[in-house]
């Protein structure tokens, strides 16, 4: 598979690294702060940079500070969202998805819940945002829980007017090389709290405050997740892209619509708009398709015994037909789809 990146997109790339080149930055600088702020723009939520997605999680966590206290996890997600509580001195709770949208839902949160639940992980399995984050949302409020939400799979997701990351304390997207928006590595932590952000930009530098002209105290325990000013260029020409990949991503998955039956595929609440990461059916023997959502539950992968029937029942019914951008069959008509992708 070769990864698009129009020649357009290219050009725009090599002039901003010789601007990156010129500034004499290459951490902590100007470039950094330009697709922050280009990410604020288009989440309409406050925004750090970071190395990677599960850093994003980890700092999350420590804002909150989960340190001996219990942190719910979906255990149909991959590893970083549980080894990040772990990570932040939390213990891992794990809970049972929704076969509906593979996402974790209220009642399943309310069979785990503890006396020493601190905070709570969704996961917006596939690109679309859990069908009852308003729900789990407001519970949260009510019960003094720290809802953070793992955005890895979320780019353009939107839920009645809400852009995945903005239901609680806040989110954290992944720009890893297989994502909607791909950078190779690098993440970004969003919420509409502006003090979490700013808790945000001491935590990836170690903790340190400059109190005074080359003097800095360290009131964060923190560590480096700094972004390079040369990925942070690449991650605004990849802003500059987002729009027409996930336009491209939709028209493929109406196509798919026509083909899929609703009863075998998910169907989305009205307000939801998915960035579709994956598209995901269920029972349908597809002759081309991509990697599972997941295919191994976390609390397996961490020998911890336990039966969660609708995340076991996803795992073993799901696939996913291919979605991802570039992949060369997608202008072709629905019947020709229809014969590329179903037995006959």
């Amino acid at each position: 598979m070769i990864i698009p990146f129009e020649k357009e997109y290219r050009e725009k790339y090599y002039q901003l690294l010789d601007q990156v080149f010129d500034s004499s930055f290459l951490s902590h600088g100007p470039m950094t702060k330009a697709f922050e702020e280009k990410f604020s723009t288009y989440s309409g939520l406050y925004s750090s940079a970071i190395t990677n997605g599960g850093a994003g999680l980890l700092a999350l966590l420590s804002y909150v500070d989960v340190r001996g206290k219990d942190v719910i996890v979906p255990t149909n997600t991959f590893m970083a969202t549980p080894l990040s509580v772990k990570r932040a001195g939390g213990n891992v709770v794990f809970a049972d998805c929704k076969k509906e949208d593979l996402c974790i839902g209220l009642e399943q949160i309310k069979q785990v819940i503890t006396p020493n639940t601190k905070a709570i992980i969704v996961v917006h399995i596939g690109g679309h945002i859990t069908f009852d984050i308003f729900e789990i949302a407001q519970f949260c409020e009510e019960n003094n829980i720290a809802l953070i939400e793992d955005c890895a799979h979320a780019h353009g997701s939107v839920f009645k007017g809400q852009m995945a990351g903005s239901f609680g304390v806040g989110g954290s997207y992944s720009f890893y090389a297989t994502k909607t928006m791909p950078m190779g590595e690098g993440g970004m932590v969003v919420s509409k709290h502006k003090d979490v952000i700013e808790y945000l930009h001491k935590f990836r530098n170690y903790g340190k405050v400059e109190y005074a002209p080359g003097r800095f105290t360290y009131p964060v325990e923190g560590f480096n997740f700094r972004m390079s000013e040369i990925m942070a260029a690449f991650g605004i020409v990849q802003m500059d892209r987002i729009d027409a990949i996930l336009s491209w991503k939709r028209v493929l998955a109406k196509k798919y619509d026509q083909i899929f039956d609703p009863a075998h595929r998910i169907v989305f609440p009205d307000g939801m708009i998915s960035g579709f990461y994956k598209y995901i059916v269920f029972d349908v023997p597809v002759r081309q398709k991509t990697g599972a959502v997941f295919d191994e539950l976390c609390h397996d992968l961490m020998h911890i015994p336990s039966e969660f029937i609708n995340s076991q029942w996803v795992k073993t019914h799901h696939s996913c037909p291919p979605i991802y951008h570039g992949w060369e069959h997608a202008d072709k008509s629905v019947e020709e789809l229809r014969d590329l992708l179903l037995e006959n």
